[in-house]
């Protein structure tokens, strides 16, 4: 085992909670931090970062789990305009189209989950859905806002899993029931990207980075949630921790 708990960065997201002060917050969902925590592993932060830190800070770390949030992707990095109704948040686009790639050409273990698995489509070119639950043939996949997080966070749909895939062998099978909080959705894949997991109107639920010498997945549902019950995600942040655990003893050495 390594000397230490393998670091993983979370990148944070940035909000104006409160209108008086103008500097904003730093924020992160309390469940993936303590996922990560459960798996044996040290979430980190660095509140601050932007695109040009992530040559410094990503040797420190074992891996990258990009969260999901609230907030959407920017239409402007991929080539369409944002819609008034949108919330945003610059700062994690500019730090997450940068870490993406960097954590891919550095071989450091990299998890996107819903909004992470958009951020790591879009920074390898490919297009997103701004309102997956407008197109036409396409599931309303967003939560009932109304609900308890118990019954958001509940499974909601099948996915349909790519046989002899890792997604398959995590599943203990090709089909699986997943959650699902989620506006936008991946339009155009991004280069390198292939589609392993998809949720019965088609839509693109799981991929897979084909040039990745590392673990480098991305999911459009939350594993991290009641992940102690549910197979299929304990098995898939275990794949993900195990990959860090590795790197972990690669970069001690």
């Amino acid at each position: 085992m390594p000397a230490h708990k393998p670091l993983v960065w979370l990148p944070a997201c940035h909000r104006h909670l409160d209108l008086s002060d103008p500097g904003g917050y730093t924020v992160l969902a309390d469940r993936y931090a303590a996922a990560v925590c459960e798996l044996g592993l040290q979430p980190v932060l660095f509140p601050m970062a932007g695109a040009g830190d992530v040559g410094n800070l990503l040797p420190l770390v074992d891996g990258v789990l990009l969260t999901g949030s609230p907030s959407n992707v920017e239409a402007t990095h991929f080539g369409a305009l944002a819609l008034d109704t949108d919330l945003l948040d610059p700062r994690r686009d500019a730090l997450t189209m940068a870490l993406v790639r960097a954590a891919l050409a550095d071989g450091t273990p990299l998890f996107g989950v819903c909004r992470g698995l958009q951020e790591m489509n879009v920074a390898l070119g490919g297009t997103l859905y701004q309102r997956v639950h407008a197109e036409q043939g396409l599931m309303d996949h967003r939560e009932p806002e109304s609900d308890s997080l118990e019954e958001q966070f509940a499974e909601r749909h099948e996915v349909l899993l790519a046989p002899g895939s890792a997604f398959a062998q995590w599943a203990g099978g090709t089909r699986a029931q997943v959650n699902s909080l989620h506006g936008q959705g991946i339009r155009r894949l991004g280069e390198g990207l292939v589609a392993e997991a998809h949720a019965p109107d088609g839509l693109i639920e799981g991929v897979r980075v084909t040039h990745a010498s590392a673990f480098a997945f991305g999911v459009q549902w939350h594993p991290e949630w009641r992940h102690d019950s549910n197979a299929f995600y304990a098995r898939t942040l275990e794949a993900f921790a195990q990959a860090c655990r590795e790197h972990c003893r690669r970069r001690t050495q």
